[in-house]
């Protein structure tokens, strides 16, 4: 029998909206005697069943996993992976250009806790709760009953997204696949590594963003800053960029961008700028008719939001400067406590600051393989502008 947590009669709020996270004050109690991951019971006074999840002690106490009575057992992870990996299969992700995609996307995929991305048959899985560390033997079950025989690998790992507390090793599940891997993005070869790689190994969230770049680059001169493995700039090389400069502060990032670079044969357009991108953006005698802003996080907590906004406002109004009449700006930010709104005021006020007119042509956002649980709005993170600069 699983154990039980219960939750306060004026607390079911979150419950009725079907909001996949309970938080601990929303509990009669924190019991001691439950297990970090431990899947429970949540139920009402009268002990009725509202929903299953993963307990941690912590400020998000369950993680819903259903709210449907469903057993948490094989079938129901074969179930819901097969569910999310025939979404990807209709978003037509699985094709012969193609072979780079997120599978599992957290809360999105009704899979609170869990990532998991695809690179050409490799799966690499990524736990951010130790519930869904402990369930890897079923997860990767259900990822061969929804893959088949197009699936040739799975990687754990999660050591450095779980409480160091925990004794996790990360390593192969299945198959042991060397690495570099090559996989294709919308034509695009990359060599993957998510051995040593940032995240999961790549940034499969902006894959629709560098499409949409690649359909303004043709001829163009481009600055692709925060550059990491060069996905901006081999888009823009790809669609007839004449000249694109990829800039990253880690030499580790430029040269993992330069190998992809003469992976596609793009080198002799490409020039790689290991630099600080606030300095380099601000002291540059460049003109370039594309600028592309993609920083990691400026805030992962609420306490740094004001220092982020002035970051952002500070980058974005050098980056104007710098663009020739008529071009374009492509600005992002990751941070989940930059909300979409204040995103763009702060681009508007770095507009403003910069004297020149401005006109916003798209709002850019996370591709439909990062799906956004609708009574989960905290999911949608990554938000983004397409300006035109005259």
């Amino acid at each position: 029998m699983l154990p039980t947590v219960q939750l306060l009669q004026h607390k079911f709020q979150s419950i009725e909206r079907r909001h996949p996270w309970i938080f601990s004050g929303a509990l009669k109690e924190m019991p001691a005697g439950i297990a970090d991951g431990a899947v429970v019971v949540v139920t009402d006074k009268q002990g009725n069943e509202l929903a299953k999840g993963h307990f941690q002690h912590g400020s998000i106490a369950v993680r819903v996993l259903t709210f449907d009575g469903e057993e948490i057992d094989q079938a129901f992870y074969n179930n819901r992976i097969t569910r999310a990996v025939e979404l990807r299969r209709q978003l037509h992700l699985f094709r012969e250009d193609n072979s780079i995609c997120r599978l599992v996307h957290g809360e999105g995929d009704e899979l609170p806790g869990l990532i998991i991305d695809y690179y050409g048959g490799v799966a690499v899985i990524q736990c951010h709760s130790l519930g869904m560390f402990q369930q890897l033997s079923l997860i990767a079950e259900a990822l061969k009953v929804a893959l088949g025989d197009e699936l040739i690998g799975i990687y754990s790992k999660s050591k450095e997204t779980l409480p160091n507390r925990q004794p996790v090793e990360d390593g192969y599940l299945f198959g042991d696949i060397a690495t570099p891997h090559t996989a294709l993005e919308n034509g695009v070869q990359y060599q993957l590594d998510w051995i040593t790689g940032q995240k999961t190994g790549f940034f499969i969230d902006q894959r629709e963003n560098r499409f949409l770049l690649g359909k303004y680059a043709k001829g163009k001169r481009v600055l692709n800053t925060f550059c990491y493995s060069g996905g901006f700039s081999l888009s823009a090389l790809q669609q007839g960029a004449t000249e694109v400069h990829s800039l990253d502060s880690s030499k580790k990032a430029i040269e993992l961008t330069d190998a992809n670079i003469l992976l596609n044969g793009f080198e002799e357009k490409h020039t790689s700028i290991v630099a600080d991108a606030m300095v380099y953006v601000r002291e540059t005698g460049e003109e370039y008719d594309i600028i592309i802003l993609d920083p990691p996080a400026f805030a992962k907590h609420r306490d740094k939001r004001h220092q982020a906004v002035q970051g952002y406002k500070r980058l974005n109004a050098m980056a104007i400067a710098h663009i020739r009449p008529g071009g374009l700006l492509m600005t992002y930010s990751c941070s989940q406590v930059v909300d979409k709104q204040l995103f763009t005021n702060t681009i508007i006020a770095a507009a403003i600051e910069s004297g020149r007119s401005v006109k916003i042509l798209e709002q850019l956002h996370q591709p439909a393989d990062h799906p956004i649980n609708a009574f989960h709005p905290e999911g949608e993170y990554l938000k983004g502008l397409l300006l035109q600069i005259n």
